[in-house]
Formats: C-alpha cells, sequence, structure tokens
C-alpha cells in the first residue's frame, strides 16, 4: 500500500513544476478538480509566484482566474508582482496589477525592485 503523505507531496511537487514550466492546460485541470491556486510550497512560494517568476503569462492568468492571490508573499516577503518586475515581464506585471497586486507589498516591494534595477517603465506604471 502506498504512502498517503508521500503520494501528497509527490503531487505537490508535481503541481509546482508545472507552473514553473508553464503547463497552464494541465495545472488548470487541476485547479478544476479542486487544488487550490493559493498552494505554497516549504518555501512559501505559491503557483502564481513561480509562474510568474518563470513568465508564464498563460498560467498566471489561470491562477488568477482560479482565485490565486497576487499580493501573497513567500517566506521571505517576496510577491509575485516583485518577481515579475525583476524578471522585466511586462504583460505579467500588466496582468498581476489588473488583479490587484500591490506595488508597494513585499520586501523587497515591486516599487524598490524597480528602482534597484532601474526598471523606469514599471515606476512610471505604478504611479498610473
Amino acid at each position: 500500500m502506498s504512502d498517503p503523505d508521500e503520494a501528497a507531496r509527490d503531487l505537490a511537487a508535481r503541481l509546482f513544476d508545472l507552473a514553473r514550466a508553464g503547463e497552464t492546460g494541465t495545472l488548470t485541470g487541476y485547479l478544476d478538480e479542486g487544488v487550490s491556486a493559493t498552494l505554497t510550497n516549504d518555501a512559501g512560494d505559491t503557483l502564481l509566484m513561480l509562474a510568474a517568476y518563470h513568465g508564464h503569462a498563460g498560467t498566471v492568468a489561470a491562477l488568477l482566474a482560479h482565485g490565486a492571490d497576487p499580493n501573497q508573499a513567500n517566506d521571505k516577503g517576496q510577491t509575485p508582482l516583485a518577481g515579475a518586475v525583476f524578471k522585466g515581464s511586462d504583460e505579467i506585471v500588466r496582468a498581476l496589477l489588473k488583479a490587484g497586486a500591490d506595488p508597494a507589498a513585499g520586501f523587497p516591494s515591486a516599487v524598490e525592485t524597480a528602482r534597484m534595477f532601474g526598471r523606469t517603465e514599471f515606476l512610471q506604471l505604478f504611479e498610473a
């Protein structure tokens, strides 16, 4: 007989891999079946954080549509928006802002990240 805890850990690892890889269709299937869009890993990273950081706009949109929190920070205080700013992903930054992401949330915040890396286009967007 298989260990249910091990099976749950394996599934969670698969879900985080799907978010990192931008496997939107497969991940959405799990979300449609009831997997929480706010699931976190052992570092506090959400599926949304991983999808945003790795530049998968379609996956970000799907997670937001399934109730992912655009302001949920990981254990280090980093938010999906700050990760998207760091990576320079305009489409993801705009999607997160539209979903209610707060540019001042987290540490470093998206505003601080934009300043650190000279991403003035994002600073202008935050002020709009």
